[in-house]
């Protein structure tokens, strides 16, 4: 049960790759893959965090302040989050810049506090925390490497291609952003075919075999 929660946030529902979301931040700051893992890391630290504070107070919270109230927790953790990063990351604090506090309009953050948070347990909040923070950071480390690699020809600062290299500079600038992704998702999606496809097969032959 536990790990089909992770799986679930992480791959099968991947806030990036199936459901869409985050793409602000997800098609903005993802000009390198230090930058994705550093934005996924930030907003990964903030829903753990407001997913398990929901879970805890969800039943003291008044129906009708039920939304406003996430809004305030998940702003907390973000105001944490932006002056710890601003403290201990300075750098990477200037680069990620407005969009630190815009993690308080994630539409992922408040999603999970809202379908998940509010009607389970604190244990099963952070395990859902977690691989969706985990899957949004995958995502933006593959939008931003692939971004990266072929717009200057390095990931994670390490040159990858020799000085021949002709690097596609537009992969770096905002429409870059949108092949990059628009070709991820292809991808993302020609393997949940595949799996789907292999997963009916072998349902169909077992109950062909009974």
């Amino acid at each position: 049960m536990i790990a089909k929660i992770f799986r679930e946030g992480f791959w099968k529902n991947n806030a990036v790759f199936k459901q869409v979301l985050g793409l602000c931040p997800a098609l903005a700051v993802t000009t390198s893959a230090i930058n994705g893992i550093a934005m996924g890391l930030a907003s990964t630290a903030v829903l753990l965090c407001s997913n398990f504070v929901v879970s805890l107070i969800k039943d003291i919270i008044p129906a009708k302040v039920r939304i406003p109230s996430y809004i305030v927790i998940i702003a907390s953790f973000v105001t944490m989050v932006d002056l710890l990063m601003n403290a201990y990351v300075h750098d990477l604090h200037k680069v990620l810049g407005l969009f630190i506090p815009l993690i308080v309009v994630n539409c992922m953050i408040m999603g999970r506090a809202e379908s998940f948070a509010s009607s389970n347990t604190p244990f099963k909040s952070i395990v859902d925390g977690l691989g969706v923070g985990l899957g949004f950071t995958f995502a933006l480390f593959i939008l931003g490497g692939v971004r990266e690699v072929l717009g200057s020809g390095s990931l994670l600062n390490f040159t990858i291609f020799p000085e021949s290299f002709s690097p596609a500079i537009a992969m770096i600038l905002p429409p870059g952003a949108f092949i990059a992704l628009g070709f991820i998702l292809f991808g993302y999606n020609y393997i949940e075919d595949k799996r789907s496809g292999g997963q009916e097969s072998q349902t169909k032959e077992h109950c062909a075999v009974d």
